[in-house]
C-alpha cells in the first residue's frame, strides 16, 4: 500500500480517457485535452527528484509545468473567441518544503502557477476545480484556487486548509483534540467540506460510490456537473464567493472599500 494518496491520478484518467495527452512535463504533471476541456492534476511520483514532492506535494517542477500547461492553451487559444475550459483535478496534500525548494524559489514556481490559472480565467477560459482529494496551503492556491467554480466529491477525505492539523496544532500550542474542538464552533478552522462550504467558495458538492476508484454512473455524474459549470461561467471575477452568511463581513468591506474609492 502506498503512502500517498492516487485518488487524483484515477479520476484524471477516467476523466481523460481516450483523450491527447500533453507531453514534455515532469511526471508529477498529468495533462490531457479532452472533448470537455484541459485536464490537469498533480500526481505523486515516487522518484521526483525532489525528495519533498514525492508524494502528491506541488513543488518547484510542478509549480512551474502548471504555469506552462496553462500558459499553453491561454496562447492557443489567443485568436479563437471560445476558448477552451481548464479543469484543475485537485488532490494536493502541500506544496513540498525543504531548504532546496526555498533556496530555488518555490513561492516563484507557486506564484507562476496561481498567476497562469489566474490569466486564463481572466482571458475567458472557464476554470473549474474539481476537489477530489486534499486541497492544502500553498499547494490549493497554485493548483484549483483560482478557478471560476470549485466543486467537491463529498468525502471525509475531501479537506481544504491552510495546513494539516498536527502543523495547525502546533502553531496554535494546542492539542489535535482541542483543534477539532475549536473548528467546531469556527468554520474557518475545520477541514471538513460543509464547513469550507458555509463560507460560500463552492458551487457544488456531489456525492459518489467510489471516491478511490470511481464507477461509470460516478464518472457520469461527475461529467455532467462539469458541464453545468462550464455553462455557468459569465464573468471573469470571484465576486460569486461572497454570497454565503459566514462571509457578510468581508461582502460589507468590500463595499465600503469602494465607495471610498
Amino acid at each position: 500500500m502506498s503512502g500517498y494518496s492516487l485518488r487524483g491520478l484515477h479520476w484524471f484518467n477516467a476523466l481523460s480517457a481516450g483523450a491527447s495527452v500533453v507531453e514534455g512535463l515532469p511526471p508529477s504533471l498529468k495533462v490531457a485535452d479532452a472533448e470537455l476541456g484541459r485536464f490537469i492534476a498533480v500526481v505523486a511520483d515516487p522518484d521526483n527528484r525532489f525528495p519533498r514532492a514525492r508524494n502528491g506535494e506541488v513543488g518547484l517542477l510542478e509549480g512551474w509545468g502548471l504555469a506552462k500547461a496553462v500558459d499553453d492553451a491561454i496562447s492557443a487559444d489567443r485568436d479563437n473567441p471560445k476558448k477552451r475550459p481548464i479543469i484543475a483535478i485537485v488532490d494536493v496534500p502541500s506544496q513540498a518544503y525543504g531548504r532546496r525548494e526555498e533556496a530555488l524559489g518555490i513561492h516563484q514556481a507557486l506564484a507562476g502557477a496561481a498567476d497562469s490559472y489566474a490569466r486564463a480565467r481572466l482571458a475567458g477560459h472557464p476554470v473549474i476545480a474539481l476537489l477530489v482529494g486534499k486541497a492544502m496551503s500553498g499547494a490549493f492556491l497554485a493548483h484549483g484556487y483560482q478557478a471560476n467554480r470549485l466543486i467537491a466529491l463529498r468525502d471525509p477525505g475531501v479537506m481544504v486548509h491552510a495546513m494539516g492539523k498536527a502543523s495547525a496544532a502546533r502553531v496554535t500550542l494546542r492539542s489535535v483534540e482541542e483543534l477539532e474542538a475549536l473548528a467546531a464552533s469556527v468554520p474557518p478552522m475545520a477541514y471538513d467540506i460543509d464547513s469550507y462550504a458555509s463560507l460560500g467558495l463552492l458551487w457544488e458538492t456531489l456525492s459518489v460510490q467510489q471516491i478511490e476508484q470511481p464507477t461509470a454512473e460516478d464518472l457520469a455524474r461527475v461529467v455532467e456537473c462539469l458541464k453545468q459549470a462550464i455553462s455557468d461561467v459569465t464573468s471573469t471575477d470571484l465576486k460569486g464567493r461572497l454570497g454565503a452568511s459566514n462571509r457578510a463581513a468581508s461582502s460589507r468591506v468590500r463595499e465600503l472599500l469602494r465607495a471610498q474609492w
